[in-house]
């Protein structure tokens, strides 16, 4: 592998890792929110979050591109503060966090809802607070489950491409992701060059999703 094809493998990893990061508070409140409340409109809530998984890639990256643009009301906004997200590093890290959210959200939801209630009404027997009672045990008994989920939406956002060429397109050392790098290696005839994003892929991949897979059934058993 040469030095830049070493470079979109290190810049994939980061913007995936820093997508993944992103979006680790807001997809842990929402799975907190959907395992332990019921409140009305509840089931929109649930369809939003799950939409990324079943809409075109490429449908989402529209709506990102419509919603960033420089035309809107956001992107024009952002622009004057100098943070263009369209075609941009920032347009790759929005499109892999919203692709990968639903994931997250769903494995975070299935973690809270196998905390033992028994075990939190125990604590406030004893006095501790509802925040107390959330660091001290609910979330630990959440974090593998909660960490499995966010390995998921890492391997994800790894292969995202509908969303990102969209969004972010493939600027040769700006936008480039493993995905965006194998299409162009296709389209170019170059297989070999193919073949060698595809293997970088496969291991980083399947190392996620396993670990993941491995987190998330000690975490079934656990509780």
């Amino acid at each position: 592998m040469s030095a830049g094809e070493l470079s979109i493998l290190l810049f994939t990893l980061g913007v995936a890792a820093l997508a993944t990061v992103a979006i680790l508070p807001l997809g842990v409140a929402l799975g907190l929110l959907l395992a332990r409340r019921d409140f009305f409109g509840k089931t929109v809530v649930e369809t939003l979050v799950a939409l990324p998984l079943v809409l075109p890639p490429v449908a989402t990256g529209f709506v990102l591109l419509r919603i960033f643009g420089r035309r809107s009301g956001l992107g024009s906004f952002l622009e004057r503060l100098g943070l263009d997200v369209v075609f941009t590093w920032r347009g790759v890290v929005v499109a892999m966090a919203v692709m990968s959210m639903p994931l997250l959200v769903r494995a975070a939801r299935v973690a809270f809802e196998g905390v033992n209630p028994r075990l939190e009404e125990a604590a406030r027997s004893v006095g501790a607070s509802e925040r107390r009672v959330f660091l001290r045990v609910t979330l630990p008994l959440a974090a593998r489950g909660i960490v499995g989920g966010a390995l998921l939406a890492f391997a994800r956002a790894l292969g995202e491409f509908g969303a990102t060429i969209l969004v972010a397109g493939n600027l040769p050392g700006r936008t480039t992701t493993i995905s965006t790098a194998i299409f162009q290696a296709v389209e170019t005839g170059d297989e070999a060059r193919a073949l060698r994003f595809l293997a970088g892929a496969v291991v980083l991949a399947f190392a996620a999703v396993a670990t993941s897979e491995a987190l998330l059934r000690r975490s079934g058993g656990t509780h």
